[in-house]
């Protein structure tokens, strides 16, 4: 698990729209959603992200390495 502070939503869903298997994010009712290619749980998180004034924390979670170093990778990059 990872915990992150999105300040770019768009380009940080990109990058999880890209990834092969399940990105989930821990919910604050303490269970896992999948965002990878769920518009409908992002359009939710877009509402969060516009509320908290341009930032997300997040805690994913990743079932495939790959997608986990493509996130990580972005984060470090968009920084």
């Amino acid at each position: 698990m990872i915990k992150v502070n999105i300040l770019n939503l768009k380009g940080f869903l990109e990058t999880v729209n890209q990834c092969r298997g399940r990105v989930l994010a821990l919910c604050p009712d303490g269970r896992k959603a999948n965002i990878t290619r769920q518009y409908d749980v992002q359009e939710a998180m877009g509402a969060q992200y516009r509320k908290n004034g341009g930032c997300l924390p997040l805690s994913l979670t990743f079932e495939e390495p790959k997608d986990y170093l493509a996130v990580v990778f972005y984060c470090v990059g968009d920084c």
